[in-house]
C-alpha cells in the first residue's frame, strides 16, 4: 500500500497534526524525553543481543531507530507519513520507506524483532488494531518479539489537569471527558489537545495481542506516576537525580495498580 499527498494512509487530521514536523523534537526535549529514555531502557533490556533485525512500525522520524542502529542491530522503519520518512532516510544505517501498519510490505519472518511505538495511537477501531498486531506476528520469526506502544486510557485527563489546562480552559473538557468515558479522543473545537487517536486500559491490551495470536510476555508502564510531578525537568537535567528516577520507575514499572497511572505503556509478546 503507499501513500500519496492526495490519499494519506492516515486519518486526514491525524496526517495534518504529524505533517508539521514537530515530533520530530518532542522526545527530543522537555519532559517528554521521560518518555524517550524509559522507552529506550524497556527495549535494552526485551531486545535480543545486537545484530538483530528490526522492524520499526511507525517509526516517525527516527528517534528510536537512531539508537538502536548504533547499538548494531539492522533497522527499516515504515511509516505513513511522507516527512517522518524523509527525516529518517538521513540517518545513517536507517532503511525508511512509506506504508500502512495493516498492510506490511515484507516477508514472513522476515524480523526478529517489530517495535510499534505508536501506530496503535490512532487505530480507533479494534478491529484495525488487532489488524495491525496481526502483521507484525506474520513478519516477525517464530518465537520473535513484538512490542507495542499504547497511550493509557486517563493520560489526556491526568496531563491536561497537571498542565492547568482542564481547570482553565474549559472548552477542551469535551474531548478529554469523551477519551477518558470511552478511549476515543476526538478533535473537536479550535484548540485540539492532540489528534484522533484511542487510549487502552491496560487489560485490554493482552487481549488484543491474543486476538492476533501473539503471548503477550510482560507489560511496563513508560513514565510511571513521575511524569505528573512538577519538578521532573530539573530531575532529568540532573544526571544523578535522572539515574535515581530512572532505577525507581524500574522497580515499579510492571506493577499492576500503578499500569494505568503512567502516560504511556508498552506490551511485549511473542509469536509462539
Amino acid at each position: 500500500m503507499t501513500a500519496t499527498d492526495d490519499a494519506p494512509l492516515l486519518a486526514e487530521e491525524v496526517h495534518a497534526y504529524y505533517a508539521r514536523g514537530a515530533e520530530d523534537g518532542r522526545l527530543r526535549s522537555g519532559a517528554d524525553r521521560l518518555e524517550f529514555w524509559r522507552t529506550q531502557d524497556v527495549l535494552r533490556r526485551l531486545l535480543p543481543a545486537a545484530p538483530a533485525r528490526v522492524l520499526d512500525v511507525g517509526g516517525g522520524s527516527g528517534v528510536h531507530a537512531e539508537w538502536l542502529v548504533a547499538d548494531g542491530h539492522h533497522v527499516r522503519l515504515v511509516d505513513p507519513v511522507a516527512l517522518h520518512v524523509e527525516q529518517a532516510s538521513k540517518l545513517p544505517g536507517v532503511e525508511a520507506v512509506l506504508g500502512d501498519a495493516r498492510e506490511l510490505d515484507a516477508a514472513d519472518g522476515s524480523a526478529d524483532v517489530v517495535l510499534l511505538l505508536g501506530p496503535l495511537y490512532h487505530l480507533t477501531e479494534c478491529a484495525d488494531r488487532v489488524r495491525a498486531l496481526a502483521e507484525a506476528r506474520r513478519v516477525v520469526r517464530p518465537g520473535g518479539l513484538v512490542v507495542a506502544a499504547t497511550i493509557n486510557r486517563f493520560a489526556a485527563l491526568h496531563d491536561t489537569v497537571n498542565r492547568g489546562w482542564y481547570l482553565d480552559d474549559p472548552g477542551r473538557r469535551p474531548q478529554v471527558d469523551g477519551a477518558s468515558t470511552d478511549g476515543r479522543l476526538l478533535v473537536t473545537g479550535d484548540r485540539p489537545t492532540f489528534t484522533t487517536a484511542y487510549f487502552h486500559q491496560p487489560h485490554q491490551v493482552p487481549d488484543e495481542f491474543e486476538a492476533a495470536g501473539l503471548r503477550t510476555t510482560g507489560q511496563y508502564g513508560v513514565e510511571g506516576t513521575v511524569w505528573l510531578m512538577g519538578a521532573v525537568n530539573d530531575w532529568l537535567d540532573d544526571p544523578e537525580r535522572r539515574a535515581t528516577v530512572l532505577d525507581v520507575l524500574r522497580r515499579t514499572e510492571s506493577e499492576p495498580s500503578l499500569l494505568g497511572a503512567s502516560g504511556h505503556l508498552l506490551t511485549a509478546g511473542r509469536r509462539s
